[in-house]
């Protein structure tokens, strides 16, 4: 009995840990939306003690934001699209579309994504919404103005001009470099897909097989060595390069609160939803703040700072259907 206990604690202890900036095995198998497996299920019941389910507790949350003036952050992909194998054709459905859109109405609304400015506004196809592509490093108004009880005004640059917001503009020319070299280095790996995202440049791998995507991520650190200034992160079945600049999603939802007037305000409640590790530095800027609400899409348990969870995009597109309905302002 003794030697059962002994294995046990030790089979325990060697238990691998998922941290908010590693690579869940999830992720790595294609992202987290998917079935849980029975031996899950009690990890997940526990997770969701932790980060209950927005759904469930819409009704308390909507108590507490009564007098607060909501502002809406959404990711995209994994968000309000599912995850799929082609980038290309991550597409939100149009009762998604509508769903953005009548809350955009109440409330100012963003979109805050990895992807580029203009391939993130192609797909989500508003006029009413603010889109910060490139992790927030390009960051553009609404080309029709709103009214959000009379104080959502146009996004202006911090030079005072309307317009986009690009604190990354200087790396351009040396992410069209990067992009060059990795497409010469990577053409010859099966699946490997590049995306200019034009301030940052991702490598997706969700189509490489396990035998070389060791070969690809060689290929892409060994470009990166002759690009000090830049580094590269992880997401979900991807590799992205970025400027080593101190901007990401949680300082373009600053940035955006600031514009609008916001970021000083005791009655502002930032609302955020997204699936993937970047959105962790808004969840935190949240949780620093000490007033908000940050929503995580995962099916499965995961290190996340957020406070609530919904498992996939349908229960995004019921969440924001309720929210459109919800009290007024």
């Amino acid at each position: 009995m003794m030697k059962a206990v002994i294995a046990f604690l030790r089979s325990f202890f060697k238990r691998p840990k998922v941290h908010a900036m590693s690579t869940p095995k999830s992720e790595e198998n294609g992202g987290g939306n998917h079935p849980i497996a029975p031996d899950n299920k009690a990890a997940y019941s526990s997770w969701m003690k932790q980060h209950p389910s927005a759904l469930i507790m819409f009704k308390k949350m909507m108590e507490a934001a009564k007098g607060k003036r909501i502002v809406v952050f959404l990711d995209y992909d994994g968000t309000l699209s599912p995850i799929v194998n082609d980038p290309d054709r991550a597409f939100m459905t149009n009762k998604m579309r509508g769903a953005v859109s009548d809350v955009s109405k109440r409330f100012p609304t963003a979109i805050i994504s990895g992807r580029s400015r203009d391939k993130v506004k192609q797909f989500v196809k508003l006029d009413n919404v603010y889109y910060a592509g490139s992790h927030g490093m390009d960051i553009m108004a609404p080309t029709r103005p709103l009214t959000s009880g009379g104080k959502h005004r146009p996004q202006v640059n911090r030079k005072g001009n309307e317009g986009s917001f690009q604190p990354a503009k200087k790396f351009l020319p040396a992410i069209q470099e990067i992009f060059t070299a990795l497409e010469e280095s990577t053409s010859k790996i099966k699946g490997a897909r590049l995306e200019d995202n034009r301030f940052c440049v991702s490598v997706h791998f969700r189509q490489v097989s396990k035998e070389d995507y060791d070969i690809l991520e060689e290929k892409v650190k060994s470009v990166l060595e002759n690009y000090p200034d830049f580094r590269l992160t992880r997401g979900r079945k991807v590799m992205e390069i970025r400027p080593c600049i101190e901007w990401n999603k949680g300082h373009a939802l600053e940035y955006l609160l600031e514009n609008l007037g916001l970021s000083n305000s005791g009655d502002v409640l930032p609302l955020y939803i997204g699936d993937d590790r970047t959105d962790e530095d808004a969840f935190k800027v949240i949780e620093r703040r000490g007033q908000g609400i940050s929503i995580v899409v995962s099916s499965v348990p995961k290190d996340t700072k957020a406070h609530y969870s919904l498992k996939d995009p349908t229960e995004v597109y019921k969440f924001l259907s309720d929210l459109a309905t919800s009290m007024t302002e």
